[in-house]
């Protein structure tokens, strides 16, 4: 419960003081720079210490995946609840009839820095820099400094939000929601071709290819096609 409390308290103290100019990239892998800004913890023992804690780093997106709740029942790590909840959804609406995109992140920490100066100076510094560089895809962000991963986490879901609907637009204009008569939507065929053609490539591992036509329960479809990847 004090575990609890501390998150919440955290989310709720955290300020994104400056977002992205650009949403997230629907079609490729979007590199945010961001700055997390955060009072010195041992401010709460010493008092008024005129310092900031500037933690710098990357996020990494990676393009977004369309899902489905068929194909979320069948990833690995959801509890029985969860999957009883998707599949409640499904018998509710239609497995055809609910789609979403699910996003992926990677966090990169770069420099961590101490600096004499409060952290209103130190935000207008930034803004500065970032506005002279014409950097589009930098946030600032104001947090916790014990906690300061759970601050850079209610940034991510909150671009992720902002995103969001402009990402199914785009697929929807170019007709990948489209779903065909298994409950597959184009763009999950078309980002199972780009497996194919990358483990033929060795850039990815057969395992990842037959797990994710596994997901789509659609293995049988590519059964002949998989197994020529061994016989080359």
């Amino acid at each position: 419960m004090e575990i609890d409390k501390r998150i919440e308290q955290a989310v709720r103290n955290t300020e994104i003081i400056r977002t992205p100019k650009q949403n997230l990239y629907t079609f490729g892998t979007t590199n945010i720079y961001y700055y997390l800004l955060t009072e010195p913890a041992y401010s709460e023992i010493m008092g008024d210490v005129s310092e900031t804690v500037i933690r710098e780093g990357r996020v990494i997106a990676e393009r977004p995946k369309i899902v489905t709740p068929y194909y979320l029942s069948n990833l690995e790590g959801f509890s029985a609840e969860a999957r009883r909840y998707f599949q409640a959804l499904v018998e509710e609406f239609g497995e055809r009839s609910i789609h979403g995109l699910a996003y992926a992140y990677r966090n990169e920490p770069k420099e961590l820095n101490i600096v004499s100066d409060t952290i209103r100076s130190v935000v207008d510094k930034l803004n500065e820099k970032i506005d002279r560089q014409q950097d589009k895809l930098t946030a600032i962000i104001k947090g916790e400094d014990t906690l300061w991963d759970v601050s850079l986490m209610k940034f991510i879901f909150e671009i992720t939000r902002t995103s969001a609907p402009h990402n199914f637009r785009q697929l929807e204009t170019r007709g990948l929601m489209e779903m065909d008569s298994r409950g597959v939507p184009s763009g999950a065929k078309e980002k199972i071709n780009e497996l194919f053609e990358q483990v033929a490539n060795g850039e990815r591992e057969p395992g990842e290819l037959k797990d994710e036509l596994e997901r789509w329960g659609i293995f049988d479809e590519y059964e002949d096609r998989f197994f020529k990847l061994f016989r080359k």
